[in-house]
């Protein structure tokens, strides 16, 4: 009995260092880190999502004929906020280039308009519109990063075993959809006279 014990006792001492070395703790807190950079890009995109009603309500205010254009940024929002309800990571890429590129041909419109261009309710919008397509690019930046780090730790050893006990798995990075995605939209938002 007491061999037993001495034996369990020194059992477990062997295997004390192992549990301390396998990175539980740490692929709890890149995956909670990684989560939360997510979550703040569902935010900037649904930020993003609700700025372009009242966006198109202005221009359509001064260009009634472009209901095409409309339409077509409508659905492209409504696809991006089904995305975000999704939290599916390459929905959410997808359809956020979607509304960039019906929202670039909405804004081109106020080169026809100008009344419109100069228009304060139209000039604020345009300004928070920049500047939240700057926040998603900080935010997409932030969660790749943590994705990475994240991915890095679950595929070292002796992490990896732990990834696989608790059933870890690699994060998609929020990636752009394709090649001319890539380029920042070319909309002027310059107050010209």
């Amino acid at each position: 009995m007491r061999g037993t014990t001495i034996r369990r006792t020194a059992l477990a001492l062997l295997f004390v260092p192992a549990l301390t070395g396998c990175g539980y703790n740490t692929i709890q807190t890149y995956d909670e880190a990684a989560q939360a950079a997510k979550q703040q890009i569902e935010v900037q995109l649904q930020r993003r999502a609700d700025l372009v009603p009242n966006l198109v309500s202005t221009v359509q205010g001064f260009a009634q004929q472009e209901q095409a254009v409309f339409g077509a940024v409508a659905e492209a929002r409504s696809k991006l906020l089904g995305a975000v309800q999704s939290g599916d990571v390459g929905q959410m890429a997808a359809a956020n280039q979607g509304l960039t590129s019906s929202l670039g041909r909405l804004l081109a419109i106020s080169e026809a308009y100008p009344q419109l261009k100069s228009n304060e309710n139209f000039i604020r919008l345009q300004d928070e519109l920049s500047g939240t397509e700057n926040r998603i690019a900080v935010s997409r930046t932030d969660y790749n990063e943590a994705v990475q780090r994240y991915n890095t730790y679950i595929r070292k050893f002796p992490q990896v075993m732990t990834a696989k006990v608790i059933g870890s798995k690699d994060r998609a990075y929020f990636e752009v959809a394709t090649a001319e995605a890539r380029e920042a939209p070319k909309v002027d938002f310059s107050k010209k006279p």
